[in-house]
């Protein structure tokens, strides 16, 4: 599913930890907001070219009701950096700047642009592939009330 049988592009060799299908569970919470759990799914896939594919979808872990869904592309470059674009569902859109470790398997992005927003001013994400597998990842958010601070929490396993 990761790439459908394509050669992998040589631009996505340093992140290809990341790619595939990936679920588990997160926390979030804002001080303008009740805090909540959540399921994740997360898809990364590529088509032979130099970005990967993303989606994302979220679930109440109580009732299993839709909560959030994005998608966009990644695109690493060759000098470590990485470009980020994002459309959420809510009809905010996001470019995001940053860079990846591939050694560490760490990548950090923080937007330069929030589209159509009307409160969020910045967003930061940092993902981690822990040694176990596990893929940790922070979403720290700033809006025009509230600094820069943790809004989400999750980890999730590798299923595809």
């Amino acid at each position: 599913m990761a790439g459908a049988g394509l050669p992998l592009h040589p631009a996505l060799e340093p992140i290809a930890f990341m790619l595939g299908q990936w679920r588990g569970e997160g926390e979030g919470g804002y001080p303008t907001i009740n805090s909540f759990r959540y399921v994740e799914e997360i898809t990364l896939s590529h088509a032979g070219k130099p970005a990967m594919a993303y989606a994302q979808k979220t679930w109440r872990a109580e009732s299993g009701e839709p909560m959030h869904a994005e998608s966009g592309f990644w695109r690493p470059r060759p000098d470590g950096s990485l470009e980020i674009v994002i459309a959420q569902s809510t009809g905010l859109a996001e470019v995001q700047k940053g860079a990846y470790n591939a050694e560490a398997k760490t990548i950090s992005v923080e937007s330069e642009l929030v589209g159509n927003a009307t409160k969020v001013r910045r967003i930061v994400r940092q993902f981690r592939l822990e040694g176990d597998g596990t893929l940790a990842y922070t979403v720290d958010m700033e809006t025009n009330t509230q600094p820069l601070q943790k809004h989400l929490d999750a980890r999730l396993k590798r299923v595809e």
